[in-house]
């Protein structure tokens, strides 16, 4: 049976697609994308008056001295 002209490209294709160059790269990506959406979240949540109020009440008491 003959072997098709394209054959060793394909072969090359696969190898490409096998291989994991590049995958801690995106992998890194992939984490500094997550950070940055928390790091937005937090921003939103923490803007609330509501949550602003509870975290200055905590520091309060953490900071006042009990008589």
């Amino acid at each position: 049976m003959a072997t098709p002209p394209h054959a060793g490209a394909i072969t090359i294709l696969r190898a490409r697609l096998r291989s994991e160059r590049g995958a801690a790269t995106a992998e890194y990506a992939i984490t500094t994308l997550a950070a940055v959406g928390f790091a937005g979240l937090l921003v939103v949540v923490l803007r609330s008056g509501e949550v602003r109020g509870m975290l200055t009440d905590i520091v309060r008491s953490a900071l006042s001295i009990p008589s």
